[in-house]
């Protein structure tokens, strides 16, 4: 087992004992569960503020107010090190895409919150010109956004609308093997809100490494 097998089995393990955990202690309180359920600071309808003057691999500033005009704004917390973020690179470039092709008026942003050296904009401007990225790819720096969004793990998915509040939050689909995924729930939230449309599964539980938050003195 290589060492990125080894910390994708880490991970996943980790993700198991936490949903486990969950869901043994809903059921043994019979609760009905809402949305929220899988982030630490946000639910469902909540509004963020977003971003501003935040630098991007295409060396520009990029603010969320930039995309005023966009109906919905995805927005993914990823990064260069995960091994699971890596594994949805084309996965988000081919929804960006697509989003394109079919005229929604849905923007695609990635924010990467980590501080480590593969993960600083110099790697961050080689990873997105080597695939490509159709999105923007913004480092937060003051790792802020992430906080704000309640994000804790790379990748982790919201989906933002005209009022900029949170409409989808969590993973992009059911299994992070691309050629294994039988529910898009990404996709799936976008589709019907661009139709006018409630989303059946507005959260589910992100799944990937957490975000290297750095520890503040008190």
């Amino acid at each position: 087992m290589n060492s990125q097998q080894l910390s994708k089995l880490i991970s996943l393990t980790l993700w198991i004992t936490q949903a486990s955990a969950l869901t043994i202690a809903v059921t043994a309180m019979n609760l009905t569960v809402y949305a929220g359920q899988f982030n630490p600071t946000r639910n469902i309808g909540d509004q963020v503020t977003g971003w501003s003057k935040l630098p991007g691999t295409d060396g520009k500033d990029h603010s969320l107010e930039d995309l005023k005009s966009a109906d919905f704004v995805v927005v993914v917390f990823t990064c260069n090190s995960c091994p699971y973020a890596v594994d949805y690179e084309d996965r988000i470039n081919a929804l960006a895409k697509r989003f394109v092709d079919l005229k929604q008026n849905v923007a695609v942003v990635a924010i990467n919150s980590n501080k480590i050296e593969t993960d600083l904009m110099p790697a961050m401007k080689k990873r997105a010109e080597e695939k490509s990225f159709q999105f923007a790819y913004l480092f937060d720096e003051a790792q802020e956004v992430a906080k704000q969004f309640g994000a804790v793990r790379t990748p982790e998915f919201f989906v933002l609308n005209k009022e900029r509040k949170i409409l989808y939050m969590g993973a992009m689909d059911d299994n992070t093997k691309a050629e294994s995924v039988t529910k898009k729930y990404l996709e799936s939230a976008v589709d019907s809100l661009t139709a006018g449309k409630p989303v059946s599964i507005a959260e589910t539980v992100p799944v990937g490494c957490l975000i290297r938050f750095e520890r503040r003195r008190k």
